[in-house]
């Protein structure tokens, strides 16, 4: 009998995923987030005490988000609502409000409201959840992937607090898929698993700290097997690897983790550190971010941190592209490796991001002042007669192309913004301004 015979002479219970199954019931089963829950911490005290508060669980895809709040109200004998934000709207709030009343006025029963995915919600939907939380006729615990400083509205924060949930340790989930294999009544212990510690490992590694993805993994792994003739089902690397196919790495294209990978690869490539670049290009694209993207930030790099130190790294970025484009996955992610290997080895310089930081802040506060006489264009006569083009000196007609005159605004004049440094090919184009400087004193136009 394999594992499907055996769940359909169960209870309807039973045909629900290893994860929900093996849910912790109790503070005293809840594995990880030590922060949050150990001996003297807040969250811990509040819930011994039953003062609770309304939170926000802030945390990654299975990092027991929704399990910790059902302990929660499971502790203190809280009345537990949960809804999710992607089906539910302010008709369902106000109900949810309406039998909480009912409910502490005939039975003196809190309700604990836990929403999830709450950054789905809207401001509006957000909002009518303030008074409810503010006069604690309900404890609201808000369950979300995204940072909250951006998703939720700032009311509602500073009546929560925001808990952050980590993923769960390699420990964590060891622990986790262990009592999972062990356990006869919810588990899979009935079917007598023989788990190698090699499997237990590749299972933790493909769960990337997610409970719910490791669960779910062992239990399609069991469901691969069948019974030997002793009874006993080994699961070996060989099945776990069957089970998931494929390590998908945490990684959300539009989310908190998107920005917080292209910002290593872009801090990796500023601190010249070409393993660290190299590292952070490779989880990217491992994880399926659009290459194009990530050569449009190196494109940007080139200029924004190497700049005019090495001003071939901006023709090394946009090759890169053009390779990539040219080529397309998986062989165009080596120009990509290329690239940011020689950005993050090429001299740094922010001298020229700076100067256009200074040019767009000075057109700012000046507005649009009207380009001196003598550098106008001037295609008709009526043009030059009004003084369009008059005394404007043609460079190449004076010794070393160089004759000086004023080309900025009146209110301008002589207005320095690009300093270089003396880093790579800066240090040349510091002295070349240099010299035009003593030209400019010396010469007269």
């Amino acid at each position: 009998m394999d594992l499907f015979d055996r769940r359909e002479t169960k209870s309807g219970d039973d045909l629900r995923p290893l994860a929900d199954r093996m849910r912790p019931r109790t503070l005293a089963e809840y594995v990880g987030q030590p922060h949050l829950l150990g001996e003297g911490s807040l969250l811990k005290r509040a819930i011994a005490e039953d003062r609770l508060f309304s939170m926000i669980f802030w945390g990654p895809p299975g990092s027991g988000k929704t399990t910790l709040a059902r302990v929660i109200a499971q502790e203190t004998l809280s009345h537990f609502t949960s809804f999710s934000a992607v089906l539910s709207g302010v008709k369902e709030i106000r109900s949810v409000v309406d039998d909480a009343r009912t409910r502490l006025q005939d039975r003196r029963e809190k309700t604990l409201l836990f929403v999830d995915e709450i950054h789905r919600f809207n401001k509006a939907q957000q909002d009518a959840f303030l008074p409810h939380v503010e006069s604690g006729l309900i404890t609201l615990i808000g369950a979300t992937t995204e940072n909250p400083s951006f998703e939720i509205i700032a009311p509602l924060l500073s009546r929560s607090r925001v808990m952050l949930l980590k993923p769960f340790s390699d420990d964590d989930l060891s622990l986790i898929l262990k009592g999972a294999v062990a356990d006869d009544k919810r588990g899979l212990g009935a079917l007598n698993l023989d788990v190698e510690p090699e499997a237990l490992s590749a299972i933790v590694w493909s769960a990337d700290g997610d409970a719910r993805m490791a669960l779910n993994t062992m239990e399609a792994a069991a469901s691969l097997i069948d019974a030997g003739p002793d009874g006993a089902r080994k699961i070996t690397r060989r099945i776990v690897e069957d089970a998931f196919q494929k390590k998908n790495l945490l990684y959300d294209k539009g989310g908190e983790e998107h920005y917080n990978l292209i910002s290593a690869l872009h801090k990796s490539l500023r601190g010249s550190d070409p393993d660290a670049a190299l590292y952070w290009l490779g989880r990217m694209l491992a994880a399926g971010e659009d290459p194009l993207f990530i050569a449009r930030r190196m494109v940007r790099f080139a200029s924004e941190d190497v700049g005019n130190a090495d001003p071939r790294a901006l023709m090394v970025a946009v090759s890169a592209m053009k390779a990539f484009q040219f080529i397309g996955l998986p062989e165009g992610e080596l120009a990509l490796a290329q690239a940011a290997v020689y950005l993050a080895t090429a001299p740094k310089s922010n001298a020229l991001y700076t100067a256009y930081g200074r040019v767009r802040e000075t057109i700012r506060r000046t507005g649009s002042l009207p380009v001196p006489l003598h550098i106008r264009n001037a295609p008709t006569g009526l043009m030059k007669d009004l003084g369009y083009g008059k005394d404007y000196l043609y460079a190449h007609d004076f010794e070393d192309a160089y004759i000086p005159q004023d080309y900025l605004p009146e209110p301008l004049k002589r207005q320095s913004f690009y300093s270089p440094t003396e880093r790579g090919y800066e240090k040349i184009i510091q002295e070349r301004m240099d010299q035009l400087r003593k030209l400019r004193n010396t010469r007269k136009p």
